[in-house]
């Protein structure tokens, strides 16, 4: 489904992204950890055409992505809260992104009913703009929103940040099943070592840019992962 090839990042003289083969097949919920300047959330950037490459390139699905736009109407991500737009409220957010999916207001309303449990009541008919939500509140309508449309490869950079026990339980719940039953590949950046563990059938390893670890979950993983990141001395930039 995705396959990265001799990709490189640098900014000025510094290589901050080194992968020289990684392969993420369909339906796989693929996790990717490392400490703060490994290298995550300039692969997903990379993956989203937000920046270019040094070298190197992105195939998904069979389409190069910063080559191409044929990517984006099976692809969906949610980033940050720099995704959303500050000035709509939910309800407007949700319907925008189903009208640019090809989806009308009744096939959104039915999508966003399956997760009333994970909106608690706060989000919609609450007369708010998003800017006004907290920054769980903000993360739940992103990542709602990263699910309309029927993608089939979705993105989510730390997720479960900001966000309570009980919901961070019930998007565990959602991203097996979109990976497990659904098909869908979704790909999970994360600091938490246990969530990732918990939701994500395989994880890489990211440290100073480079893949360390490929790994297929097991009862041994989080363990394993554990004993990794203790011996793994902070760059200057995280003392």
């Amino acid at each position: 489904m995705i396959t990265t090839q001799n990709l490189t990042k640098k900014y000025g003289n510094q290589l901050v992204l080194n992968i020289e083969h990684l392969e993420i097949p369909k339906g796989q919920s693929f996790g990717l950890v490392g400490n703060n300047g490994a290298g995550k959330t300039t692969y997903f950037s990379l993956l989203l055409d937000l920046i270019q490459p040094t070298t190197g390139h992105i195939i998904n699905n069979g389409v190069q992505v910063n080559t191409s736009e044929d990517w984006k109407p099976f692809t969906s991500s949610f980033i940050d809260e720099s995704f959303l737009i500050g000035y709509l409220t939910p309800e407007e957010y949700f319907y925008f992104i189903g009208e640019l999916r090809g989806e009308n207001k009744a096939d959104v309303d039915a999508l966003l009913s399956n997760f009333e449990d994970l909106f608690h009541g706060e989000i919609l008919n609450q007369k708010k703009f998003l800017r006004d939500l907290s920054k769980g509140n903000q993360k739940k309508a992103g990542i709602v929103a990263s699910f309309i449309g029927n993608p089939e490869v979705i993105i989510l950079d730390e997720p479960f940040a900001n966000l309570d026990p009980t919901t961070q339980i019930r998007l565990k719940a959602i991203i097996k099943d979109l990976a497990a039953r659904q098909g869908v590949t979704v790909l999970v950046s994360s600091h938490d070592l246990m969530h990732v563990t918990e939701v994500c059938e395989r994880i890489v390893v990211l440290n100073k840019g480079e893949v360390v670890k490929d790994i297929q979950t097991s009862t041994e993983t989080l363990k394993e992962l554990e004993n990794f990141f203790a011996g793994t001395p902070l760059s200057v930039d995280e003392e």
